[in-house]
């Protein structure tokens, strides 16, 4: 009949449809290499000689911070030094992280995934977030277009043949990844809306006033049109349209107590916290400049004058120098 002729239609494009998009999207997430700090975080021959010779922390942390001094570095260590990895010999970008597995220092770093070979990153992470979306319903799909038989199995209208158990087994198996892949894609849009990654989830970075996990969110919708781009359009397909360069990124900083710590306009020299660490003033990107336009216009025109009126003690400061 044509309507049976339709369902079956639209039932392989839909079929055909998820599959592509979920073998697309788990291709460049596995095949997409991790994108790396540029050359600029190397340190210079001369200082690379220098820092080699050099036995005194203290000593190695200056020219650390004579050569970082220019780069667009915001977040140091637990003890206010500066991140260096001795494998790579560079200085580590904000939430650049070193993998041991793929032993290469990876932009943005979210996890090594052993189920793609792959580090997940600056690069891929769209990519990845894709896959699990389409591994999710193509799972729901399957299930959904299997259940029927499976009903019918349990009440033996299912004719006894060997397909029956087929049809048991595949039910089953899609189930069971819907559910563990439905888990792990919660858990990665709360990241999104965060705006963390899973390192600083367990790690929250440290700024001038100390470990922050809130410190790169800018609210709910600039931190998703920070992974996926502002083209709604590209959103669902596996390219990349991620903001930024992976090695700058906007950031909110959490001042506790405003009194001892003067708010710094954007052409005003950095401050120094903690071991003399320094935050230099840097040019936004043309990403940063539409993410953080309408918080540079609050905190210009906000209620802050106001707040310290009142006494206010808290009061979150968007910086405009990453």
């Amino acid at each position: 009949t044509i309507s049976s002729t339709a369902e079956k239609v639209v039932y392989l494009v839909v079929f055909h449809l998820s599959f592509v998009m979920f073998v697309w999207s788990y291709w460049k997430t596995i095949f997409t290499s991790p994108a790396s700090p540029s050359n600029e975080f190397c340190l210079s021959k001369a200082d690379k000689e220098q820092y080699e010779k050099e036995e005194r922390p203290e000593c190695q942390q200056e020219i650390l911070r004579r050569a970082a001094k220019d780069l667009p570095i915001y977040t140091t260590t637990a003890s206010r030094a500066i991140r260096y990895c001795d494998r790579c010999q560079l200085i580590k970008p904000d939430r650049c992280h070193h993998c041991s597995a793929c032993d290469i220092c990876v932009l943005k770093m979210d996890h090594h995934c052993p189920w793609v070979n792959n580090c997940v990153g600056f690069s891929n992470y769209k990519f990845f977030l894709l896959f699990l979306m389409y591994s999710l319903l193509y799972c729901l799909f399957v299930a959904a277009t299997v259940l029927q038989y499976f009903i019918k199995f349990w009440t033996n209208e299912l004719p006894n043949t060997h397909a029956k158990f087929h049809v048991l087994f595949l039910f089953f198996v899609a189930a069971m990844f819907f559910i563990s892949i439905l888990s792990l894609f919660s858990y990665h849009c709360w990241l999104v809306g965060k705006n963390r990654s899973t390192i600083e989830t367990f790690r929250a970075p440290t700024f001038r006033n100390g470990p922050d996990k809130n410190g790169f969110s800018l609210g709910c919708s600039k931190n998703l049109r920070e992974v996926f781009g502002d083209e709604k359009k590209y959103w669902l397909l596996p390219i990349f349209t991620s903001l930024g360069d992976g090695c700058n990124f906007p950031t909110r900083l959490v001042v506790t107590d405003p009194e001892q710590l003067t708010v710094s306009s954007q052409n005003e020299p950095a401050k120094s916290s903690g071991a003399s660490q320094s935050f230099p003033p840097r040019p936004l990107s043309e990403s940063q400049n539409r993410l953080l336009a309408n918080d540079s216009q609050g905190v210009e025109s906000g209620p802050e004058e106001e707040n310290l009126k009142s006494g206010a003690k808290k009061h979150i400061i968007v910086s405009l120098e990453s």
